[in-house]
């Protein structure tokens, strides 16, 4: 039975079970209940529970920059929680819920990132700012791209959206050699093609002069089985993409262990 103090509150968390998820360490509780139901709920352990040694900006300083997971980095990036949330609560659920490619978006601003990461303005610029610094100072060269030529290729590409909790859509922007250009968030939530306008899509493959794109989104139900409205959201891009001569090649739904192409004439 493992237990943690936490002094400040006087409380006692109990756990059996700890987990090693990405580098990070969870607790999770034997029985809790939601709904009716009974779940598993992850508990992140906090800074202040941690040992010394085991805290980010320790761990960096005696261990090195690669012995922390994208979620200790993005601790250090946010450097303090708030009143309702730790630093590494914050970072964690982020990570898990969002993926890792909401951390390098720079085209979304600030505001908007704070609305959909639920996170303060301040640190949605801190993350906007760190990627544009990564964005600048380490720019890929044309042979460190990303060729896509199958759907599988796709599917290898997208690790970080196979588990997400919530519907996100993505565009992968080509050159002319099918080679990421660009990569870009254009929705987090429920994709409903009254709310997704094709202009929201084609204003990046404008902007990075791409030559063709590809969609995916998830599907956290776990079934990559195309809806009426992705059908229709597809349809609506591949003709505005015809218009003004960038193509769309393909839309991806996956999930945790497959991947469906939406069926339409592209």
């Amino acid at each position: 039975m493992t237990t943690i103090s936490n002094k400040k509150q006087k409380k006692l968390i109990k756990s059996p079970y700890i987990i090693y998820d990405s580098g990070d360490l969870l607790f999770t509780e034997e029985r809790s209940s939601y709904k009716g139901r009974d779940v598993n709920l992850p508990y992140v352990l906090k800074v202040r529970d941690m040992n010394t040694e085991d805290k980010p900006r320790e761990k960096m300083l005696s261990l090195g920059i690669n012995s922390l997971s994208i979620t200790e980095l993005l601790a250090i990036v946010l450097n303090t929680g708030t009143k309702k949330e730790d630093v590494m609560t914050m970072a964690h659920r982020i990570v898990q819920e969002y993926g890792k490619s909401a951390l390098t978006s720079t085209e979304r601003g600030p505001e908007i990132l704070s609305k959909e990461l639920n996170i303060p303005i301040v640190k949605a610029c801190q993350i906007i700012a760190i990627a544009e610094i990564g964005k600048r100072l380490f720019k890929k060269n044309e042979h460190g791209l990303t060729t896509i030529r199958l759907p599988e290729d796709v599917f290898d590409y997208v690790q970080d959206m196979k588990t997400l909790p919530k519907e996100q859509l993505r565009g992968l922007y080509l050159d002319t050699h099918n080679r990421i250009i660009h990569d870009e968030i254009l929705s987090i939530g429920t994709i409903n093609a009254s709310m997704l306008h094709p202009r929201e899509v084609l204003k990046p493959a404008i902007e990075y002069n791409a030559a063709a794109f590809i969609l995916v989104h998830n599907h956290p139900s776990g079934i990559s089985t195309p809806s009426s409205s992705d059908i229709k959201i597809t349809e609506q891009i591949i003709e505005a993409g015809k218009v003004i001569g960038i193509h769309l090649l393909d839309h991806i739904i996956v999930t945790k262990d497959s991947f469906t192409s939406v069926p339409a004439s592209y």
